[in-house]
C-alpha cells in the first residue's frame, strides 16, 4: 500500500479486513518482539457541528449536514492532520462525517459502516434532560444504552462488540507502525477509546469530545493509551 503524504490518498486494499491479525490483544501474553514501542497511531476526528449537536439532541442514524460553523471547523481540523502520512483513512458513511472528511482534505476516505454513531433508537432526537423526564429517573447512554424505536437501538455491549471488531482489524496495522485516520461521531469515538483502554464502551463516559476535535490512540511501554485528546483548532 502506498503511504499518504499530506492529503494524497493511498491505493491498495479497500477493506480493513484484508490486514493481518498477528498482534496480540491487551489481555493476551505479549511476545518479546512486541516489547519494542510501536509508533503507529489511530487518529480520531469527530465530525463538525450540526444543528442537532449544537442543541444537544442525540443524533444517531439521522443523516443531517454540518452547519456553516461545523464546515469551517472541519477545515481547521484538516490543518491539524495534514503534516502526517496516513496509511488508511476511514469514515462513517453518515454525511456529517463524510463532509467533515471532505472539508478536512480527505474526500476519498473509505466508508466504514462500523464507524456510525451509537444507534439511539427511541431516544433519537431527544436531549438527555428530555429522556430523563420521559423515564422519570436518571439515565446515561453509558449505563443503559438505548432501546428500540424507529431504529433498533444499541446496548453498551453491542457498541463494545462493534468497537472490538474494528480494533481487532486496526490493531495489527498500528502495532506495525502504520498511521490510521478515522472520521466518526462523539459517542462512538468515546466508546472506541474506552474499548482501546480495556474499559469497554462504557469507559467512554470519562472522555469529553467536542465537534471537529482531533484525538489520538497509541502506545506507552507497549500498552495501549490515549496520547492526545479533544484537540480543537481555533477553540
Amino acid at each position: 500500500m502506498q503511504e499518504r503524504a499530506g492529503r494524497d490518498f493511498p491505493t491498495g486494499p479497500s477493506s480493513v479486513s484484508e490486514c493481518e491479525t498477528t498482534a496480540t490483544r491487551e489481555d493476551e501474553t505479549v511476545k518479546d518482539e512486541e516489547l519494542t514501542e510501536p509508533d503507529g497511531r489511530i487518529v480520531l476526528v469527530r465530525h463538525g457541528e450540526t444543528e442537532w449537536s449544537r442543541t444537544g439532541k442525540h443524533t444517531g442514524l439521522t443523516d443531517i449536514p454540518l452547519t456553516e460553523t461545523g464546515a469551517y471547523k472541519a477545515e481547521l481540523a484538516g490543518t491539524l492532520l495534514a503534516t502526517r502520512r496516513y496509511d488508511l483513512v476511514l469514515t462513517s458513511p453518515l454525511q456529517r462525517a463524510v463532509e467533515t472528511a471532505e472539508r478536512a482534505g480527505y474526500g476519498d476516505a473509505q466508508h466504514e459502516p462500523r464507524l456510525v454513531e451509537w444507534d439511539y433508537g427511541a431516544y433519537e432526537g431527544l436531549t438527555t434532560p428530555e429522556i430523563i423526564e420521559q423515564l422519570g429517573r436518571p439515565w446515561t447512554i453509558w449505563q443503559a444504552g438505548a432501546p428500540a424505536g424507529a431504529t433498533p437501538g444499541e446496548t453498551v455491549e453491542q457498541v463494545t462488540e462493534r468497537a472490538q471488531s474494528l480494533l481487532a482489524e486496526l490493531r495489527p496495522r498500528v502495532r506495525a507502525g502504520q498511521q490510521v485516520l478515522l472520521f466518526s461521531h462523539s459517542h462512538f469515538l468515546r466508546a472506541l477509546a474506552g474499548t482501546w483502554l480495556g474499559l469497554t464502551a462504557a469507559g467512554g463516559r470519562y472522555f469529553v469530545l467536542g465537534t471537529s476535535a482531533v484525538s489520538e490512540l497509541g502506545f506507552e511501554h507497549g500498552s495501549e493509551v490515549i496520547t492526545q485528546w479533544n484537540h480543537v483548532r481555533g477553540r
